[in-house]
């Protein structure tokens, strides 16, 4: 006789802990007497793609329904990116670091954002899951170095939903003619940074999350509704941008130095994230094969040249020096005399910071899903709730997470941790993407095997090294020794290891140069954000290792071992 279902609405011990490690405190306890065999064996298992796709999928009771086309896949990149980063970002880093070379800062990031999106779509074109980076991770670096990326990955989106949530409030006090920080409550006992409550970011937070749990397709079609809006204010920044424009204010155009530009770059980085969320849409795509290679590169080559010419705009118009680091666009046709067109900019900017927190709060989602249906947190976030077709639970605990952070944390504060954690991720991206092409497990030589780690630590170790010489010295000597080194490891790639497996459909073309050269520069880019960035990242790392180390451990081995 066939089980009823259960209902979606529920809550017990079963739903977030139901691994025999934590049926009881006597279990628990055996269980953490074992952690070092049980880590050694998360440290050495891999996923399959037949797992990531068929068994962890089922664990959410109910299926995702595939609903989206590649136009909803360019209109949900275009959504999840173009929001905070170009309307707040570019005049902070102008202002602060770059200057108007900040258009060059736009470009470099922009082409490491590329690199990226490339990898990516090869992925999900042949892991077509809800788990995007965390399940190709898991799949070719195993389960550790894959709790590590959901671990950043979920900080990702926290921040990253956060940020863009207070940026709105700045935004609409601009279009309501009040200062940036006028809506907010300022509570002097609290930090600097910390001491500027936002109850208006949470409300915006919880709106748009609540509309993402009501249907995929729905959200979808909102999205691209109001894209098209977001693209014709845009278009106006842009003109009426150069009919303004004053080349003189283009002189300086290096003020802080090419280090100021590449800091300007490692932190704009911010402005292209989003784009891997709409690799977590794999599962609801109608046809992955086509539809996501179309949808990731296309929006994402556009959107490159949108930010490049858009920034071009906003510093030919006002003086970087003069530039308002909370809405720098808005201030600027004030200048210019045009005051009536800080009301629309301020507008068009609310509705890409809306579109890009409903995107992300669809994309952040899945992400949890994923992470949930593989027991490194709780699976009662994995479950699929049956109307909507959407991961209820999942979305809730993001957002009621973000909220708080929303709340609390100022913009430049979350800025510096986004950046990191996003760079990160996409560099391990492009390690498994390496690891995917030219090793196949009980087929690749054992000898090919040592070789290929070699060249990975040759390009890793000289991408570091040019980063590290970069932020320490002004001279030559050291990028004659590090780029040389990240040549010939590249070099020993592609003529000394025969590629193990060949792309299903698609693929990234100029294997292993691009995939290499995104690793140098995303380290490279990591390497030039200050140490504050680094201490917060290896803090909140930290922190996600203890909860691993006495929960994700011992949940994803008994999952992994529960045959036996």
């Amino acid at each position: 006789m066939e089980e009823p279902k259960r209902s979606y609405w529920r809550f017990s011990k079963e739903d977030f802990f139901p691994e025999p490690s934590f049926a009881s405190w006597s279990d628990y306890r055996a269980a953490l007497s074992r952690t070092f065999p049980r880590l050694r064996d998360r440290l050495t298992t891999r996923s399959t793609e037949s797992g990531e796709l068929d068994v962890l999928r089922r664990r959410s009771e109910n299926e995702m329904r595939r609903v989206l086309t590649w136009w909803d896949l360019a209109w949900l990149g275009f959504g999840s990116v173009v929001g905070t980063g170009i309307f707040v970002l570019t005049g902070l880093e102008a202002h602060v670091d770059a200057g108007p070379a900040i258009v060059i800062s736009y470009a470099i990031a922009g082409i490491s954002a590329l690199l990226s999106v490339l990898c990516y779509a090869e992925f999900a074109v042949d892991i077509p899951s809800a788990g995007g980076s965390f399940s190709y991770l898991r799949v070719e670096l195993g389960d550790f170095v894959a709790f590590i990326t959901a671990a950043n990955i979920l900080l990702e989106s926290l921040v990253g939903a956060a940020g863009v949530a207070r940026s709105w409030t700045s935004y609409f006090a601009v279009l309501i003619n009040r200062s940036p920080d006028s809506l907010r409550i300022h509570v002097r006992s609290l930090a600097e940074g910390y001491n500027l409550l936002d109850p208006i970011a949470v409300v915006v937070l919880v709106t748009c999350s609540t509309v993402a749990m009501l249907g995929t397709r729905g959200t979808s079609k909102l999205n691209w509704v109001t894209s098209i809006a977001s693209s014709l204010v845009i278009l106006f920044i842009i003109v009426a941008g150069f009919v303004h424009a004053d080349t003189s204010n283009l002189t300086p155009f290096f003020p802080f130095g090419a280090k100021g530009v590449v800091r300007g770059a490692a932190v704009v980085y911010w402005a292209y994230t989003g784009f891997d969320q709409m690799a977590t849409m794999a599962e609801e795509t109608k046809n992955p094969t086509r539809d996501i290679p179309i949808g990731l590169v296309g929006s994402m080559s556009a959107i490159t040249v949108v930010y490049c010419v858009m920034a071009l705009a906003l510093v030919s118009m006002q003086k970087y020096t003069f530039l308002d680091v909370n809405a720098a666009y808005s201030v600027a046709f004030t200048s210019v005399g045009m005051k009536w067109a800080k009301y629309l900019v301020a507008f068009g900017a609310l509705k890409g910071m809306t579109t890009g927190m409903l995107v992300g709060a669809l994309g952040q989602a899945r992400y949890t899903t994923q992470i949930a249906r593989a027991h490194m947190i709780p699976p009662y976030f994995a479950l699929v709730h049956p109307r909507t077709g959407t991961p209820v639970y999942a979305t809730m605990v993001v957002t009621f997470a973000s909220a708080c952070l929303g709340f609390f944390s100022s913009l430049d504060v979350l800025a510096s941790v986004l950046s990191i954690s996003t760079l990160f991720i996409f560099m391990l991206v492009a390690i498994a993407l390496l690891v995917r092409r030219y090793y196949v497990a009980d087929v690749t030589p054992g000898s090919d095997r040592l070789k290929l780690i070699f060249c990975l630590f040759v390009i890793i170790v000289s991408s570091i090294g040019v980063s590290a010489y970069w932020a320490s010295s002004d001279g030559w000597i050291g990028y004659a020794i590090t780029v040389p080194l990240w040549f010939l490891g590249t070099l020993g790639l592609s003529i000394g290891i025969p590629q193990g497996k060949k792309p299903k459909l698609w693929g990234v073309p100029m294997v292993p140069w691009l995939p290499s050269l995104s690793i140098a520069i995303n380290l490279f880019l990591m390497g030039s954000l200050g140490h504050q960035a680094f201490v917060r990242f290896a803090i909140c790392t930290a922190v996600m290792l203890v909860y691993y180390v006495f929960i994700g451990v011992h949940a994803t081995y008994d999952v992994a071992h529960e045959d036996e």
